[in-house]
């Protein structure tokens, strides 16, 4: 038996290394294409986040891409600041929580999800990533 005594929520470095571990079981051309893009794991979104989007509660977002997709980018863009995705540990334990799948399995459903943004990926390609990605 278990001593759940024992057992913590993976923290912010536990998380990375969760997120780290899903990017690394996405297909190598997939990653090859995000070689630029930033993987940032903070507790929640910001206010200014929920705001802009108009969601009210910080546990209502999991994952959020931050910068010019590459269907809207032009060769005359200058990006001051890099391309990231951000993962919510405190939202996507909470949904953990309330579902069957794995942790690593909602990571990397989230970071493909938010890299889809970045590719403007249909539904099905990153279905098809996802797929891809597990063990």
């Amino acid at each position: 038996m278990t001593d759940w005594h024992k057992h913590q929520a993976p923290g912010i470095a536990e998380f990375e290394t969760i997120a780290q571990a899903a990017y690394d079981k996405l297909p190598a051309h997939f990653r090859d294409m995000t070689k630029d893009v930033l993987i940032r794991v903070e507790e929640f979104p910001t206010d200014e986040v929920l705001d802009s989007l108009g969601i009210e509660s910080p546990f209502d977002l999991l994952g959020l891409y931050q910068g010019v997709d590459l269907t809207r980018q032009s060769v005359l863009d200058v990006s001051t600041l890099p391309e990231m995705i951000f993962l919510y540990r405190r939202p996507i334990l909470d949904y953990w929580a309330e579902h069957d799948d794995t942790l690593g399995q909602i990571v990397t459903h989230v970071l493909v999800h938010e890299i889809g943004h970045h590719f403007g990926l249909s539904d099905a390609d990153m279905a098809r990533i996802e797929a891809a990605a597990v063990d």
